[in-house]
């Protein structure tokens, strides 16, 4: 059940209807619990085992790291991890290494076919996992009580609007939510609604348009001319963006109508005026993840310059795979953290009172850098990765394989410039008039019904 499909919109109505219509939180959670787990078996039904699992193991870690002391309370804290980050080994990257095994036994003349685990990917499980490891690692940390309700602590893992793609949350932020009834509140819908439209606009009328051209591209790269190919990476960059920030914008938005604030996961990020500060924009949730669990543990800036950098490269190279098992996530991931280390520090990167010119280039350039990066985070390996920006440089003529038609493409450059003017200078999603939300939610039903692209395509970060 994707968020832009009809199925998703009558679950969403049933299940906030009932849960205004019930006046005690405790049937409130358990309504919530059930409908995530149905949200989530939806996709396929019998890896709810495997959530169940690690719910379980990191629940009652949770007490036998809170009650005990010194290497016993390490101890629980480790096996917790152990389960968690087994799991993600499992399923995620057990055929991607067993792969690269075999591959250097070949090189090496030898064989060794080790067998491959033939099973499909639980969806969200990097965004799951790594929310259960939020809740343990903070009770270790002395700065969260082990959650006693079973049924509470399950609903911070599963709770739907966030389950698969995020924002990956702190257990200090919605667990005291999820305890507290809060009446039915008009504002609140209103928020939540226009920005759940939004969210359904950025998805349907632009990511998926967009797809049309990035697919063809990145699909027919021999066959596709440099300026074709410079589009095509172009409206990846806004695809993505669009795709990833609208699932965001739909999970925020649901929340809201249900009186839960969620962290905040994008801020413009493609108005950066360098990679350091597109970091901090952009996947907010996941970078505060890594810097709070990984960089600051590792020493952080607090060890001199050498040890910052290696920091730095561990921290990008973890997050390369945790996107994917594949090289080109790694690279990825590896070439972001090269010019963060290149550029952090420099007086240049956030310096501000600049003309605005000299700003607006700095925007360009680092979006440019970043577009180029997104070229490998897009391409299935590497071979295709270089093969699309060798031939962008090839200076081959043409347009040929854009996909669309001229009309289709200005409409297209038209959708960016309204979504980025929207979200620059928008004062967030609140409607304080009533006629003016029930103007705005008709217009952009309509706008989602007459240019949206209806073909379900499951939202990008799904995949992870």
């Amino acid at each position: 059940m994707t968020f832009n499909s009809l199925q998703f919109l009558v679950f969403f109505m049933v299940v906030t209807l009932w849960f205004f219509r019930l006046k005690t939180q405790k049937g409130r959670i358990w309504l919530l619990l059930i409908a995530s787990c149905y949200f989530y078996m939806s996709f396929i039904p019998e890896y709810i085992l495997i959530l169940g699992g690690t719910i379980v193991v990191d629940y009652f870690a949770g007490f036998l790291i809170e009650k005990n002391v010194g290497a016993a309370r390490k101890l629980w804290m480790v096996l917790s991890l152990i389960a968690n980050i087994g799991a993600l080994a499992v399923f995620k990257y057990y055929n991607f290494f067993l792969g690269n095994i075999n591959t250097a036994f070949q090189v090496l003349g030898k064989t060794m076919d080790l067998p491959f685990l033939k099973m499909a990917l639980p969806i969200g499980l990097s965004f799951h996992t790594f929310q259960a490891m939020s809740y343990t690692i903070e009770v270790y940390r002395g700065k969260q009580k082990a959650e006693r309700n079973f049924v509470v602590y399950a609903l911070y893992v599963m709770f739907y609007p966030q389950l698969v793609a995020g924002p990956i949350e702190r257990p200090q932020n919605v667990l005291p939510q999820l305890k507290e009834f809060r009446a039915y509140n008009w504002d609140n819908v209103k928020e939540g609604l226009a920005r759940m439209l939004w969210g359904f606009f950025k998805k349907v009328v632009i990511a998926d348009r967009l797809a049309m051209v990035a697919d063809r591209t990145f699909g027919h790269t021999p066959e596709s001319s440099s300026v074709a190919l410079l589009i095509g990476a172009v409206f990846y960059s806004f695809q993505i963006y669009c795709d990833f920030s609208g699932y965001s914008d739909i999970a925020l938005g649901a929340a809201k109508v249900m009186n839960i604030s969620l962290m905040e996961n994008f801020k413009q990020p493609y108005l950066s005026k360098g990679i350091h500060e597109f970091w901090s924009r952009w996947h907010i949730s996941l970078s505060s993840w890594f810097r709070d669990y990984v960089y600051i543990p590792l020493g952080g800036n607090r060890k001199g310059s050498l040890r910052r950098k290696i920091n730095v490269a561990v921290v990008f190279l973890l997050s390369g795979l945790w996107h994917g098992a594949n090289w080109t996530f790694i690279v990825w991931g590896a070439l972001h953290g090269l010019f963060v280390i290149l550029l952090v520090g420099n007086s240049n990167e956030l310096k501000e009172g600049r003309p605005a010119f000299v700003n607006t280039l700095r925007v360009i350039v680092n979006f440019t850098l970043v577009t180029f990066l997104w070229i490998f985070f897009r391409s299935e390996n590497l071979s295709n990765a270089l093969s699309y920006i060798q031939q962008i440089f090839s200076l081959k003529g043409g347009t040929h394989y854009i996909g669309i038609s001229k009309v289709e493409f200005l409409f297209s450059l038209a959708l960016i410039a309204i979504m980025m003017l929207r979200e620059k200078y928008a004062a967030g999603h609140y409607i304080a008039s009533n006629s003016r939300f029930y103007i705005y939610t008709a217009f952009m039903v309509l706008a989602c019904y007459f240019f949206g692209v209806f073909i379900e395509n499951q939202f990008i970060y799904f995949q992870f």
